[in-house]
């Protein structure tokens, strides 16, 4: 087989924001981890809807009914995104707001003295939450992180586990920096004790393969504007588990059937069309490069199977890009790159800080020369305030490879770097 060749080209011709200029010079959007850009096919799904089929849910007429199906549609795509039923998937405004949907649905079955473990390594969006319900005289511990790599620690976690844990918030891949967690073994542990496991796989869905059934978590929360789509969450969650628990809805009866028990009431069905056109987006760039894939895909059929090879490919050429970024980063005078050691599985996310210089003055920095990058702490607080305590040099810069990033992305935030630290 002929070496791996990503066809960025083909890709990027799909994304009108990448014409966007800056000072005369092409913007480079390195900003995914914050929110990816947009392909037009997307875009003309969630206008089809909208111009076309318009409709509140459940009514008998044509623009109502081709608007369920399409939401039915949706959830079996997204089933073959997770590798789970379509009945298990179910959609809300982000993955903040359906965590604190949880929450609020969970504290009307816990009581006081019932403990929830969170983590030092996780988005705010995965802590907050289950924090609220210390209100109500629940227990919420967290999980530390080995500041240095940036990873989680396990032994930690081991100790803090109880049989009074009665839910385990944790996070796949760290959006401070794009550590990866091997979830599957805390989640493991977490059953031994009976609790409910809840899995903020926001950074790691654009990146990386889910299967829901082979790690076994109980509940996942993804969003679909971090892979190509509109502003919606994603939740999975285990049937079982989903008609065990209390939810928060209208008219919350016991009897309120799966998915429909996680949505609080009318879905933003048009967002929901064009989360799974980003699917379909990612099945594409799967069919174009199917071939280098066949042996990992080979138990996979159909959709998934694209789906998989698609998110195969998109990584393998992130990986390569974020490599040479973080190599040509750390030869900078003054500079660090943060996360843990090479070999240990994480995203195209690259961190960094460089001694003497803020971080929101390299940001802006690199903006003015039409290069779109983060910095500060990205929600990330218990990561990068209270344990690295980093405030005072504002945190990390943080730069993101989509499947649109070129090499000469690559190269122009090297050179611009390399002029700002000789200034």
């Amino acid at each position: 087989m002929k070496p791996f060749e990503f066809q960025v080209d083909y890709v990027r011709e799909q994304f009108p924001a990448l014409r966007k200029s800056v000072n005369g010079l092409p913007a480079a959007f390195l900003d995914g981890p914050g929110g990816t850009q947009v392909p037009l096919r997307v875009v003309e799904k969630i206008n089809d809807y909208l111009l076309c089929r318009n409709a509140n849910a459940h009514g008998v007429f044509k623009t109502s009914v081709e608007s369920d199906a399409l939401v039915v549609r949706a959830r079996e795509t997204f089933a073959d995104f997770f590798n789970c039923d379509p009945e298990e998937v179910a959609f809300g405004e982000n993955s903040s707001t359906n965590n604190f949907k949880l929450a609020l649905g969970m504290a009307r079955q816990l009581k006081p003295g019932d403990e929830i473990l969170i983590t030092d390594i996780d988005h705010e969006g995965n802590r907050s939450p289950w924090r609220t319900l210390e209100d109500f005289g629940v227990v919420v511990k967290s999980v530390k992180i080995h500041p240095e790599a940036i990873t989680l620690d396990f032994e930690d976690f081991r100790s803090k586990l109880t049989d009074k844990t009665k839910v385990l918030a944790i996070n796949w891949a760290a959006n401070s920096c794009g550590t990866i967690t091997d979830v599957k073994k805390f989640i493991d542990e977490a059953h031994r004790v009976g609790a409910i496991t809840v899995v903020d796989a926001v950074q790691y869905a654009p990146h990386k393969v889910i299967d829901v059934k082979a790690v076994g978590m109980d509940i996942l929360l993804c969003s679909a504007y971090k892979f190509f789509g509109p502003h919606l969450g994603i939740i999975y969650c285990k049937k079982d588990v989903g008609e065990q628990i209390k939810t928060a809805r209208v008219m919350a009866y016991d009897n309120v059937e799966m998915p429909y028990r996680l949505e609080t009431g009318t879905i933003a069905m048009e967002a929901v069309v064009g989360a799974a056109e980003a699917v379909e987006f990612i099945a594409d760039i799967g069919r174009q490069h199917s071939q280098y894939f066949e042996e990992e895909t080979a138990a996979l059929s159909g959709r998934r199977k694209r789906i998989a090879s698609g998110l195969l490919a998109i990584d393998k050429y992130e990986e390569a890009l974020a490599d040479q970024l973080r190599a040509g980063i750390s030869q900078l005078p003054g500079a660090k790159v943060y996360g843990p050691p090479v070999g240990h599985p994480r995203t195209a996310t690259v961190s960094f800080t460089i001694s003497g210089i803020h971080s929101n003055k390299i940001a802006r920095f690199l903006a003015e020369r039409g290069i779109f990058v983060w910095d500060g702490d990205f929600y990330a607080i218990e990561t990068i305030l209270h344990t690295l305590k980093m405030d005072a040099c504002g945190g990390f810069v943080r730069i993101g490879l989509e499947p649109y990033s070129t090499q000469a992305d690559v190269d122009r935030v090297l050179t611009a770097l390399r002029e700002l630290c000789a200034n």
